[in-house]
């Protein structure tokens, strides 16, 4: 059997036949400039919500359940500030990821004008995407769901609805590094209020029972007066019944651990594609290198900006990642 190389198909479009210039006609009402990006797919935008409604149920519960009720204010306090700065910069992050052009290649602009205005030297060849029908710069791959070729596309993640490119994947990166934080911060909560509460809770039962180790005057009371005292220190740990606050725990522990390891994983290959210069379609694809090897740091200074800064954090900070070259087109 005769095996095919993985760059047969990226020959093949390289011909000058196969470009047919003549074919491609540019859109007829190209969006103007500074139009916001954003894709309309129907699984994108269902993903995209339940992301968001699921820092919201979190943000709910670590609130109102854990820090409201709580009686360490200084606890509450500090834990409240932390968990929402970092929510509010993983949904930024998602914001930015979602709604940042990822490198979309200008749509319908393999036309004989735009090719003419290459400035094409002997030999330098240029390709088409047949699907999009514009003209290609060396490592764009075309994206089926967003219907455009992407510059240094990674991967189409349903849940930003956004491809993750060479212009978001620093809001991408973000995205996962602060909601793997706010997951791991949430789950060391749930464990000292579970800690907290429940030991507190059963030493009151026990001392309701008359099952504590106090004197004779401390077993007088009541059974009715200790349930009462027990009810009151039950509502301290959360505004909600133990059946309701347990479920809600519960449900906040399942939900952490779940988004801590699928972010977690997605942070550390994220990085390591950075580092290595090698986008997650390239790896997968196993294509021949043909860009110029740099450092791990200048790569990441190339996604994140230059110089290194507290902006490599922000999801309001803009890389500077320079002027698109005209001859990213030219192989």
């Amino acid at each position: 059997m005769m095996l095919i190389p993985t760059h047969h198909f990226r020959d093949i479009e390289r011909k000058p036949e196969y470009l047919q210039p003549e074919k491609c006609v540019p859109p007829p009402y190209p969006g103007p400039v500074g139009t916001m990006w954003f894709i309309r797919d129907g699984c994108g935008i269902a993903c995209a919500i339940v992301t968001w409604f699921l820092v919201l149920y979190a943000e709910f519960v670590v609130l109102f359940v854990m820090l409201i009720p709580s009686r360490d204010y200084v606890y509450s306090i500090i834990n409240g500030i932390v968990f929402n700065l970092l929510a509010f910069l993983a949904l930024a992050s998602h914001c930015r990821a979602m709604l940042t052009d990822p490198g979309a290649v200008p749509k319908g602009n393999a036309t004989k004008e735009f090719i003419e205005s290459l400035q094409l030297k002997p030999g330098q060849v240029v390709y088409k995407c047949p699907k999009c029908c514009s003209i290609k710069p060396d490592r764009a791959h075309h994206c089926s769901v967003c219907k455009r070729c992407i510059r240094k596309m990674d991967h189409h993640c349903p849940w930003v609805n956004n491809c993750v490119g060479e212009n978001n994947q620093k809001y991408f990166v973000l995205f996962t590094m602060y909601i793997a934080l706010i997951s791991l911060h949430a789950l060391i909560m749930v464990g000292f209020h579970f800690l907290h509460c429940f030991e507190e809770d059963w030493t009151n039962l026990l001392q309701a029972y008359g099952l504590n180790r106090k004197g004779p005057a401390e077993a007088r009371i009541s059974l009715r007066e200790k349930l009462q005292s027990l009810k009151v220190s039950s509502t301290e740990c959360s505004s909600f019944s133990p059946p309701t606050t347990v479920i809600l725990l519960i449900l906040l522990c399942f939900e952490g651990l779940l988004f801590l390891i699928f972010t977690s994983v997605m942070f550390g290959t994220q990085v390591h594609s950075i580092c290595t210069d090698e986008t997650g379609i390239e790896q997968l694809k196993k294509e021949e290198r043909r860009w110029a090897k740099k450092t791990k740091w200048m790569n990441m200074k190339a996604v994140f900006g230059h110089p290194f800064s507290l902006g490599w954090a922000s999801p309001f900070a803009t890389p500077d990642q320079g002027k698109a070259d005209p001859y990213q087109y030219v192989v």
